[in-house]
């Protein structure tokens, strides 16, 4: 698994104190508030102030003390050590963990391999399929069997997967 997960993407300088506007990469951007310490390019730094918008995240960082030194940190993914990371209630993933996990079907069959998630009200999981094809379907509780992590697994119904999975042309 991966040591440090993506919360945030810097977009760009915001006013002329070295703060930074950022994209939360997270469901749930009020996170931000709690935050103490961040990773840039796997360097560690304190996070000073956050202040939540509709959209985005507005950091004072350290190190960043005005507007040129904050544009330096354009398109720079903020990130989070894996141990410092909200804890998930049941049932719920980090997206770097479930791709890559194998799809299989309740009956043992192998459909393929996680290659995107797309974050929307439902999730929706984009495979590549064993046979080359590129199948979407969003991720529905009713859909479910299992979901291993660890071992890089997930079983889905296979009645319901056909009724729900869509393939590219």
């Amino acid at each position: 698994m991966e040591e440090f997960l993506r919360i945030g993407v810097i977009v760009k300088p915001q006013g002329i104190k070295g703060e930074v506007k950022v994209i939360p990469l997270t469901d749930d951007p009020n996170r931000f508030k709690k935050l103490k310490e961040v990773y840039i390019d796997g360097e560690k730094r304190k996070v000073l102030s956050a202040k939540v918008g509709v959209d985005s995240i507005i950091l004072a960082i350290s190190g960043i003390a005005d507007r040129n030194e904050a544009e330096i940190f354009r398109g720079k993914y903020l990130s989070v050590d894996r141990q410092n990371a909200v804890e998930l209630e049941k049932g719920r993933y980090f997206i770097v963990d479930i791709l890559g996990c194998t799809i299989f079907t309740d009956n043992g069959l192998a459909v393929g391999e996680v290659i995107d998630v797309t974050s929307a009200r439902t999730d929706i999981f984009t495979v590549k399929c064993i046979d080359g094809r590129v199948m979407r379907f969003p991720f529905l509780k009713d859909l479910i069997v299992s979901v291993d992590v660890a071992n890089k697994k997930i079983i889905l119904k296979e009645t319901r997967l056909k009724e729900v999975s869509c393939y590219e042309d």
